[in-house]
């Protein structure tokens, strides 16, 4: 739970901001929904008929000075730079200096992937719509791969934007950060939003926290990333999204395309040249999200600018209200949401998780085991199911709270005996605990449940040959 003294300070700074929706007509108590999510801090603001009619800030900028965030707070907006740099491309491209369709090698050569020839066939259409065949991002000290033949499936991709940034810059001998301020931030008048670390940041910047509410280190780039370095804030985001809508710079053609389904992303969401497309009674709504360690985001506008939101969060816990907040300040159907899959504050199951995550980093595992079986008094039965104690596993194995999660595996084997998915990932926390001969009997447990599991098969050969290196 968040200590007396956090709370107080939140409190302080969250519950003068019950605000109303205006045109809407309802309200939304964002100071409550902060605390009980128990985010560190956000920043959002509400378009309504092309105007921004609601700003709105909640919490701090750092669980240890505790300032609180304002209208100037900067963030990190993580993949909320991916349209940036597509709307450069797009800009480019009306200048002349880029096809969309032409293979980007024959605009630079990409060490990176050419041990692959198919990288030679990936244009910027392809990584606009994240059909470039690249992953998110390759494994560390691994080389590059290419998954599909480009330009078939959608798979989302912050390597294909690299390439393109390797691009752009070669093209116009410059680097993405010039030209983000020649076609974005000085026309809009971005005067808070870049791709490289500005000094007066620093006054101003929000640190990212993990989902316990502990600062992270800040990230500081030196160099623009295309996929994740953009810091800015909702205002700014606003009107670079609001200048996107009325297309500035842009002929019909490009217009068009940029909201036009290039590729299915499945689920009712498609992806257009730069933005997952949300389809809407008027057309498609524009959206992304940003999900980097201790900041969650996310942007959505729909035509002609009648309704949008853009959220910025310092906090690990960042989009566990976004499901609240699309509803009450946009109102119909949450596909890119549910897209996202995020957990909600409200959701049983994580209501259960984090009660149980509290109790066994403060008491272990048996204060763990105890708070789990209380919560049958008020909370319903759904929330007791196999994944929340798997899903809470995983939560600590990211923490790096390896033992704890090897707890709580061993804890929802027990309570699932006959799930080869909860003895998997036993096996998991064990091997990661480097408990090679435990790893090594649960995944033939795995096996004898499942005999079809490739993984335990697959991790068995791994662990056998780790075991005969020792001797």
């Amino acid at each position: 739970m968040m200590s007396r003294s956090f709370k107080i300070v939140v409190l302080a700074i969250l519950l003068p901001l019950l605000f109303n929706r205006g045109a809407l007509g309802q309200s939304v108590d964002v100071a409550a929904l902060v605390e009980q999510a128990e985010i560190t801090g956000i920043s959002l603001v509400v378009i309504e008929d092309g105007e921004i009619t609601h700003s709105v800030q909640s919490g701090i900028r750092s669980s240890t000075t505790n300032p609180p965030i304002t209208a100037d707070t900067v963030f990190e907006a993580e993949s909320l730079s991916k349209p940036v740099v597509a709307y450069i491309a797009l800009l480019m491209e009306e200048d002349g200096q880029l096809d969309l369709d032409k293979p980007l090698a024959e605009y630079v050569t990409y060490r990176d992937a050419e041990h692959d020839s198919r990288y030679l066939r990936i244009t910027t259409r392809m990584v606009l719509s994240h059909s470039s065949g690249f992953p998110n991002f390759r494994p560390p000290g691994e080389s590059l791969s290419i998954g599909f033949e480009p330009g078939t499936f959608f798979t989302y991709s912050g390597e294909g934007f690299l390439f393109l940034q390797k691009a752009l810059e070669r093209i116009s001998f410059k680097s993405l950060e010039e030209l983000a301020w020649v076609y974005v931030f000085d026309p809009l008048e971005m005067t808070s939003t870049s791709f490289v670390w500005q000094t007066e940041f620093g006054q101003n910047i929000a640190v990212g926290h993990t989902d316990m509410g502990v600062p992270l280190d800040k990230f500081v780039p030196q160099t623009a990333n295309a996929a994740f370095s953009l810091h800015t804030t909702p205002t700014d985001y606003a009107r670079f999204m609001l200048a996107v809508e009325r297309g500035e710079g842009l002929g019909r053609k490009n217009k068009r395309d940029m909201t036009t389904a290039q590729v299915d992303a499945l689920d009712g969401v498609f992806w257009g040249l730069g933005w997952g497309l949300q389809p809407t009674l008027s057309g498609q709504a524009i959206w992304q999200w940003g999900d980097n360690s201790g900041y969650k985001t996310f942007a959505y506008l729909e035509p002609e600018a009648k309704k949008g939101i853009i959220v910025l969060s310092n906090s690990a816990n960042g989009m566990l209200i976004l499901h609240t907040l699309f509803e009450e300040f946009i109102g119909g159907p949450q596909t890119a949401v549910r897209w996202l899959n995020y957990e909600k504050y409200d959701d049983p199951q994580y209501l259960l998780g984090r009660r149980v995550h509290y109790a066994i980093v403060g008491g272990g595992i048996e204060e763990a085991r105890t708070v789990f079986e209380e919560s049958r008094a008020d909370l319903p039965a759904e929330a007791f199911e196999e994944i929340t104690l798997n899903s809470l596993g995983y939560r600590l194995l990211r923490q790096g709270l390896i033992e704890h999660a090897v707890d709580i595996f061993a804890f929802n084997s027990e309570m699932y005996p006959e799930s080869a998915n909860a003895s998997d990932s036993f096996g998991e926390g064990l091997y990661a605990a480097g408990r090679m001969e435990e790893a090594l009997e649960q995944y033939r447990h795995v096996l004898k449940l499942q005999p079809s599991s490739m993984n335990a098969s697959s991790m068995i050969t791994v662990i056998e040959g780790k075991l005969a290196s020792r001797n």
